[in-house]
């Protein structure tokens, strides 16, 4: 029964092959590379859409007249929603991955173009967001599986990283284009339609070309690409239901759940990045939109090559474990240095571009070598389940980053002010300057004087003590100045919003720090997870039994597991 569909090896036709995509036979090395390149690029594109809104985050919340807790609430509920369809898409080690990865890609596009530019209320564009948080989920699970799967364990930490610079790529795709079109465009939306066009012509190539391994062939472990041969005669006759009967009872383990954990909370720093850099960058370092977007150019660049680099570099050495250690003290020692700029006065924008950079680096260090351990341990649990314990991974990484993301408000509650209010207040504040340089030069000297006059209506209800004080205080002309009938309303409107907005320009820069220090604690819970992942710390020994598990297989013995699980 399990043979049945196990191997394929008809030809489906054109038609067909738009569901069935099922290669008869493992494929050569440049069928094989082009799978990958498209797979990686159609995580790019989609995280290219799901990002956006980071890079248009101030303009979304005045557009939609939206606080920024209201903000964060869609993108908890997004992530929660992902999470589910992220544990949901362990069904693909039955049905498949590469229809998921298609299909998703056409669905965010559409949701993409058409979606998000025409609409206009702050809950139609959760609903949306919501909607391509959910495909993110499917395909956060599915893409990585493919990888997997056309992916030897030599060579793996190459292949994950590349894969990795798909959410990367997408991340500098977003900061790259935002940083050069959003001071020539006309809003803010150009962004999401210039991604929907690009997301379907994408959706389009992989269409028709994207294919994917029988399950019988997926379903094993492949050490090099010298047992192809032995694979592909081993499918024919694997039973892959009873291979993937229950499912996730066999990948609820604790160095699968535990390694998920770990790179979850070091990760915080990445997703604070991606949805609310930009809002730190102008509203604490007073940088412009165009320059937040360019300094995380710099994150993000060289997150990809470090991804790629550090990866390959693993599967050199034939080992994970040192490059993650390295990766995370290293990303350790960064944040510490990245957050003090938080509360330094107007930061150079070549120092944080600098710090950003580093923190890229050592970031990638950690995670290309982490994904290709991750899918390794899964493979010491059980081969036919990899796209379920990604789903595990993927599951309780949205649970943890919706959970942050909700307590997050809380910490850093100086937003909603600076962004909706603040920049109203700066204009206000220099009219009134321009037109009246006294009273504004008085009324930055001493606002609680302005405050305590404004409370009383009628200019002739003012008790004459507090007259007196004010008079000896700002001056008599200063005081003539705010009762003429071009001064009132702009001091109306400083005295109610100007506190507010001054109480959270003062209060941002260590609330983001403590956040900031939330997120190095991440970093450093992760660093004891390590050691229950599969794999070696010396590469002599991690060589040897790769050596050996592969001549094993060679020989017929069937397909061997991993060394030992923690060594």
């Amino acid at each position: 029964m399990a043979a049945a569909h196990a191997y394929a090896t008809d030809s489906p036709g054109i038609v067909g092959r738009l569901w069935n995509r099922d290669l008869p036979t493992y494929p050569k090395t440049g069928p094989r590379y082009w799978y990958l390149s498209l797979v990686v690029l159609t995580t790019v594109i989609l995280y290219y859409q799901l990002y956006i809104n980071g890079a248009v985050a101030t303009q979304i919340l005045g557009g939609f007249h939206m606080t920024f807790l209201y903000y964060v609430g869609i993108l908890v509920v997004g992530n929660a929603i992902g999470a589910f369809a992220s544990l949901a898409t362990g069904v693909s080690d039955r049905i498949g991955r590469a229809n998921l990865v298609v299909y998703g890609t056409i669905i965010t596009s559409v949701l993409t173009l058409f979606g998000v530019p025409h609409i206009h209320t702050k809950l139609a564009f959760g609903v949306i967001y919501s909607a391509v948080a959910l495909v993110e989920g499917v395909i956060l699970v599915a893409s990585p599986a493919l990888v997997r799967d056309f992916s030897p364990q030599v060579g793996r930490a190459a292949a994950m990283g590349f894969w990795t610079m798909g959410p990367v790529l997408g991340s500098l795709v977003v900061s790259e284009v935002s940083s050069n079109t959003l001071n020539h465009l006309n809003a803010w939306q150009d962004q999401y339609v210039i991604a929907g066009v690009v997301g379907l012509v994408v959706a389009i190539v992989c269409l028709f070309t994207l294919r994917e391994l029988s399950a019988g062939m997926r379903d094993q472990v492949m050490i090099s690409l010298q047992e192809q041969t032995v694979i592909e005669m081993r499918a024919r006759g694997l039973d892959v239901e009873e291979a993937t009967k229950r499912p996730f009872r066999q990948m609820f383990k604790p160095d699968i759940m535990g390694s998920a954990l770990a790179i979850s909370v070091f990760l915080l720093t990445y997703y604070t990045a991606v949805a609310f850099f930009p809002i730190y960058f102008q509203t604490v370092l007073n940088f412009t939109p165009s320059q937040s977007n360019s300094l995380l150019n710099w994150y993000w660049s060289f997150n990809a090559i470090a991804l790629v680099v550090f990866g390959t570099m693993s599967d050199k050495l034939s080992v994970r474990k040192p490059f993650m250690l390295i990766g995370a003290v290293g990303s350790i020692v960064i944040s510490i240095t990245f957050l003090s700029k938080a509360t330094h006065n107007s930061p150079t924008f070549s120092s944080v571009a600098v710090l950003l950079a580093f923190v890229g680096i050592w970031g990638g260090a950690a995670f290309a070598p982490w994904m290709a351990s991750f899918t390794e341990t899964v493979e010491a649990r059980n081969p036919a389940l990899t796209a379920t314990g990604l789903a595990v991974w993927g599951w309780i990484l949205r649970l943890i980053v919706a959970a942050a993301f909700l307590v997050l408000p809380h910490v850093i509650n100086s937003v909603t002010p600076l962004v909706n209010q603040g920049a109203k207040v700066q204009a206000v504040d220099a009219q009134l300057n321009a037109k009246y340089p006294q009273l504004g030069a008085e009324l930055a000297a001493h606002p609680d004087v302005f405050a305590g006059l404004a409370k009383y209506t009628n200019p002739a209800d003012i008790p004459g003590p507090v007259l007196s004080k004010a008079i000896l205080t700002v001056g008599s002309t200063a005081l003539t100045q705010a009762s003429s009938p071009g001064a009132k309303p702009l001091l109306a409107y400083l005295s109610v919003n100007a506190p507010p907005v001054q109480a959270a320009q003062k209060a941002a820069p260590h609330q983001w720090q403590h956040w900031l220090w939330i997120c190095t604690g991440g970093q450093i819970l992760f660093i004891p997870f390590i050691f229950v992942m599969a794999g070696y710390w010396r590469p002599r020994e991690a060589q040897e039994d790769m050596q050996r598990r592969e001549n094993l297989s060679l020989s017929g013995a069937g397909p061997v597991p991993t060394g030992a699980q923690t060594v």
